[in-house]
């Protein structure tokens, strides 16, 4: 049996230490009720599969942090290209694919490939080193701190169970709060 999405949440949580964490789409509620530091960003874009290269950008313009953005499978289908992207910086940037196999937040439409993609394949195929599968939560837990330390690049690839019935996610706070906070986060540390 799959981990759920909360399951996943909460060994990141965990296990995230200073790192910042993007949190998009699907994860975005959730993430709220684990978490809510400076270090805390809710990202939900008008279109799928962004919020990774929000991440890179974040990673590539200060080095203090690391940089964990939780994205939908669906999402990094939307922006695939991505990985190739990806695996040519040496940022901090770690990758955390939630696989369900649907597009959740828009009616649980099942996504182009579902269980027959292998994100993990993929990610090294692109170039990166340091890719983690994880299909149950006690391997989750017993990878976690490992996986989300040292260097980045890092796509870590998590099969969860489907959410039924999930609502379009909104943020805790407007855009230009998040922003403000994330800068203070910056500056003092």
């Amino acid at each position: 049996m799959a981990m759920t999405h909360q399951e996943a949440l909460e060994v990141l949580a965990a296990q995230r230490g200073q790192h910042i964490v993007i949190t998009t789409h699907g994860s975005v509620d959730q993430w709220v009720s684990l978490s809510d530091t400076l270090l805390d960003f809710s990202y939900v874009p008008a279109s799928m599969g962004q919020g990774p290269a929000l991440g890179l950008g974040l990673a590539l313009a200060q080095s203090r942090h690391g940089v964990v953005v939780v994205s939908g499978d669906g999402s990094l289908l939307m922006n695939l290209g991505f990985l190739v992207t990806m695996a040519s910086y040496a940022a901090n940037l770690f990758l955390i694919v939630m696989d369900n196999g649907v597009y959740e937040v828009t009616g649980g439409q099942v996504i182009p490939g579902a269980g027959r993609t292998d994100f993990a394949r993929l990610a090294l195929a692109a170039g990166i080193q340091r890719v983690y599968t994880c299909q149950a939560l006690a391997t989750w837990r017993a990878i976690a701190a490992k996986a989300l330390a040292g260097s980045g690049p890092v796509v870590i690839w998590l099969s969860v169970a489907a959410r039924p019935c999930q609502r379009a996610p909104t943020t805790m706070r407007p855009m230009d709060e998040q922003l403000a906070r994330l800068r203070q986060a910056l500056a003092h540390t």
